[in-house]
């Protein structure tokens, strides 16, 4: 493990990747939890020994240990070459690089057993091998005959097929005066390559042995340090000869004429291509979903640096998604044969494969491309060592394995290049006769390349047909896919072949979660899906395969994950085998979760309790404490990252015919939306769940589902419709005997008669519904009701026995900890003083409360409680104070649809106004507040202004 994390220090090591290295493809079941756990005792070691801090940290999908080059020979290596490269004499670059070789005790992890490795090890070696090389050749450059020829001669024994060792070692024999050996290295070499590889020597090689044969004297002294070869140019030609191919390898596809777009990605490889090189080949991998337009993208972007790289350019298909991914063995062999490597010069086994690709390109400048790449290991045998080469990998599965390598993300084009893209195949004509038809195909194709070739291939076909024809023939989701097809090309054949590369419960997870419709969701939905607690690895799967989008972190620090609709619609095609049971129960599962975390989130959100109804006979799932403590730290912040899934949740409920869970949920973000003025969310999610609790007869959840619908018409004034919903509402209370039903429906009727002066009405029915709460036991209604008679007293002009029913609401609100019940209180509490005559002390009560509302970010009541303040010291005839306080609540009342408050304000602020002697403001704020009452008189065929909805 510990030998993973140092090859790739200061990287991130993928959870795969320590799986392959531990147990060389023969993981147990319980192989993540003993890494884990190994993770965890590495920690404790290193801790141990003195290590400066944490030096392992969890990543996204596995781990990185952090490391300084004076801490790992490997990055000490690795530092000095660098310096070494940035020298100009000579002498500096040698000494640069012997403190390079310096670091090196033997061979690279000689000590560790394990398949998994042995390429790394390969790797290592290389790099130390090239390095000597190197050295060696600048200090033979440097006149360092006699000091190299040891070294020379032990690297010749390690790669006996080296041309350039075999150069070196041959010219320092001979300037020590040792010509039958230098000539005795040359012709056993030659037997090693006619008898193994069945070639001759390099050109250069033969002209450097028939120049000593000759006793060419321009051997005798040094070259500059310049130039490290120590053979001068033979003729014209004599200067590109080398192990070079008979001619430069050209194996690009064609590029696409109609390419579009990709800006960044493109900017992204440019950069890494004309980079300053590292220690080993660059490497790009491009990552996405099928149809996305990765092999476009890499085609395009290597025919655009084509130029960079003048010793050609290998393009190797590995054909992972097809049903005979390509073996690299077989790869490694078609590359040596573009490379001039034929018959029986091919080496049979990989690495000797592997080691002969990488001493071909150690001197060329090549960029590779190595496209539908399945996993590392098939990659990894592939990668040139030498640092003028350059590798560009298509792949739907994240390759993390690949060390030192730059992964790109790419997603579907963004509306306007998927508008070029189509504009450009079709015909700018056709588009432009019909801009919104062409809108509506590229939303069907949800902006993905394949789909947009396809649709545009039907069209180009049909030049007759219009664009809503084909419009119409996609529209539908259920013929898309089969829509969707033209000669080979398939959206729905492109998804099955990464569907090939899948284990069985990935598959299952996909399917299952396109039923869960088109939403951006938290991750945690897998696990009630499949019924497994140890779901994160089936999800990370789909994600490393491009079919499930890591779309962003929410607020609350969740990652966001989303099916492409085209995929979404693959996976319910998927499911459709599936026992209708199984699906069902999956969906139930889920929705389970969800009512669960709503209640958990409601009851921590202020004045929760008195809008959400107990609960049904609905399930109800948790996921682990911990999960749900993280979750619900911020509860509103919470509802607002899933606000889109609460509907959500109520249709999917709905439309799989669980109307007990539809109405739950539904009610159950009720308190939610109250707290934001959530008010389009909270009808439209009532109304769903209505409708299939009266089609079911759920006389409960239909008699929940109208008390909230009669909340939300009073928020919005519509006094009418609210006493409609809240009468519904009390008769199926009272024919099921739910007595807290009864209760606040007819304490919802009373504020209904209250706003529209039938006092007495009010008054009567705040006391029968005050009557029931006190019979039942319940403080936090009895609490709200005791308020409610108290402001009725108040309205009656009962001063006492006003102050005694708010006395009596504030001491039930404490005792059962409602801080926000006891603001709404010490608000109405305000009206008390005031009339009494003691402003200061309204005041008091009224800032008291202004501050929790805020605290609490209750928009709302903070602008009932600044209407107060308006109004006490519009008494005191202070309109620089009352103005500024009316006006903000004016604005809030305004966004939340309050027209009712809101004319309240303008008002006040228009007598103020008149008082003040400002007429023509006068005039313009008491219009305002008539036409607001016209309105809401039309909306309920009666007459105002009446009194404000919340005195």
């Amino acid at each position: 493990m510990l030998a993973a994390l140092l090859i790739d220090a200061n990287n991130i090591v993928a959870m795969e990747r320590f799986l392959a290295v531990m147990w060389d493809g023969k993981a147990p079941a319980t192989a993540v939890r003993q890494v884990q756990d190994a993770v965890s005792g590495l920690r404790r070691n290193l801790a141990a020994c003195g290590a400066p801090g944490p030096l392992i940290s969890t990543r996204r999908g596995g781990y990185e240990i952090h490391l300084s080059p004076n801490q790992l020979d490997l990055l000490e290596f690795d530092h000095e070459r660098r310096l070494a490269e940035r020298h100009t004499d000579p002498s500096e670059t040698a000494v640069a690089l012997r403190r390079a070789l310096a670091c090196w005790r033997g061979h690279a992890l000689s000590d560790i057993s394990s398949r998994a490795l042995e390429i790394d090890a390969a790797r290592l070696n290389e790099k130390r091998a090239d390095t000597l090389k190197q050295c060696l050749a600048i200090e033979l450059g440097l006149g360092r005959h006699r000091e190299v020829i040891d070294e020379l001669t032990a690297l010749l024994r390690e790669h006996p097929y080296d041309e350039h060792v075999a150069e070196h070692l041959i010219v320092a024999l001979y300037r020590c005066r040792r010509q039958g050996e230098a000539l005795q290295v040359y012709e056993r070499l030659r037997r090693t390559l006619a008898d193994e590889l069945g070639v001759d020597p390099t050109p250069p090689l033969q002209a450097l042995h028939q120049r000593i044969l000759t006793a060419d004297p321009t051997l005798t002294a040094p070259v500059p340090a310049s130039r490290p070869l120590d053979i001068p140019p033979q003729g014209p030609d004599a200067a590109a000869a080398g192990p070079a191919m008979a001619m430069p390898v050209r194996q690009l596809p064609l590029d696409v004429p109609d390419f579009v777009g990709r800006a960044e990605a493109l900017a992204e490889i440019a950069g890494l291509l004309d980079g300053p090189a590292p220690n080993r080949a660059r490497v790009a991998v491009i990552v996405g979903g099928p149809g996305v337009g990765k092999s476009c993208l890499v085609t395009h972007a290597a025919r655009l640096a084509s130029g960079a790289f003048p010793d050609g350019q290998l393009y190797l298909n590995l054909a992972a998604t097809s049903d005979q991914p390509r073996d690299p063995g077989l790869m490694l062999a078609e590359a040596l044969r573009a490379l001039s490597i034929a018959g029986s010069a091919i080496p049979k086994g990989l690495a000797e494969r592997a080691a002969l690709y990488r001493s071909l390109l150690a001197d060329r400048r090549m960029l590779v491309v190595l496209d539908d790449a399945g996993h590392a290991d098939q990659a990894l045998p592939l990668l040139p060592a030498a640092n003028g080469c350059a590798v560009l990998i298509t792949s739907r599965t994240l390759l993390t394995q690949l060390p030192g390598a730059l992964h790109i993300d790419l997603d579907v084009l963004s509306p306007a290049e998927a508008r070029e893209l189509f504009t450009g195949i079709v015909g700018r004509w056709r588009v432009e006769r019909e801009p919104e038809e062409a809108d509506a195909i590229l939303d069907c194709c949800g902006n993905l390349p394949l789909a947009i070739r396809i649709a545009s291939g039907k069209l180009t076909g049909r030049p007759a047909w219009s664009l809503r024809v084909l419009r119409e023939r996609i529209e539908d989701e259920s013929r898309r896919l089969a829509e969707l097809r033209i000669g080979d090309l398939s959206v729905r054949a492109s998804v099955e072949l990464s569907l090939r590369l899948l284990p069985a419960d990935a598959v299952r997870a996909l399917s299952l979660l396109g039923l869960l419709g088109a939403y951006t969701l938290p991750g945690w939905v897998v696990g009630p899906l499949l019924d497994r607690s140890d779901a994160e690895e089936v999800l990370d799967t789909l994600v490393d395969a491009s079919l499930v989008r890591l779309t962003a972190t929410d607020a609350i620090g969740q990652p966001r994950y989303r099916l492409h609709d085209l995929i979404r619609t693959c996976a319910v095609e998927i499911a459709a085998p599936l026992p209708t049971a199984d699906k069902r129960d999956a969906i139930i599962r889920v929705l389970s979760v969800w009512l669960g975390l709503i209640g958990c989130g409601t009851d921590r959100l202020p004045a929760a309790g008195l809008l959400a109804a107990p609960p049904g006979a609905a399930p109800r799932r948790s996921l682990p404490d911990a999960v749900v403590d993280r979750l619900m730290a911020d509860p509103v912040g919470w509802f607002d990252a899933e606000r889109d899934n609460l509907l959500g949740a109520v249709k999917l409920a709905v439309d799989w015919g669980l109307d007990e869970l539809a109405w739950e949920l539904a009610a159950g973000a009720a308190t939610y939306y109250d707290h934001r003025c959530l008010y389009q969310d909270w009808q439209h999610g009532h109304r769903l769940a209505l409708d299939a609790a009266e089609a079911a007869g759920n006389v409960r959840g239909a008699s929940v589902l109208l008390r909230g619908l009669g909340q939300l018409h009073i928020y919005q004034d519509e006094f009418d419709r609210a006493t409609r919903a809240l009468e519904s509402s009390l008769g199926l209370c009272r024919d099921g005997g739910d007595k807290r039903g009864e209760a606040l429906s007819l304490a919802m009727l009373g504020t209904v008669s209250r706003v529209q002066d039938r006092d007495d009405e009010a008054l009567e029915r705040v006391e029968q519904a005050l009557t029931i709460a006190v019979g039942e036991g319940d403080r936090h209604i009895e609490a709200q009701l005791s308020c409610s008679m108290a402001v009725m007293k108040l309205m009656q002009g009962k001063l006492d026995e006003a102050e005694f029913w708010f006395d009596g609401a504030l001491s039930h609100a404490r005792a059962v900890g409602d801080g926000h019940r006891v603001a709404v209180v010490l608000r109405r509490f305000s009206r008390l003083h005031d009339r009494r005559g003691d402003p200061d002390e309204a005041l008091r009560c009224l800032w008291q409360a202004l501050a929790t509302f805020e605290e609490l970010a209750d928009e709302r009541c903070a602008a009932y409680t600044l209407l107060e303040v308006g109004r006490v010291y519009a008494g005191q005839h202070d309109r620089d104070r009352a103005s500024p306080a009316l006006e903000r609540a004016a604005g809030l009342f305004h966004r939340h649809g309050d027209r009712q408050d809101e004319a309240t304000c303008w008002q006040l602020i228009g007598d103020l106004d008149a008082a003040a002697g400002v007429h023509h403001l006068a005039h313009q704020h008491r219009g305002r507040a008539q036409r607001l009452w016209r309105t809401i008189g039309d909306m309920n065929q009666t007459k105002f202004p009446a009194r404000p909805s919340s005195p």
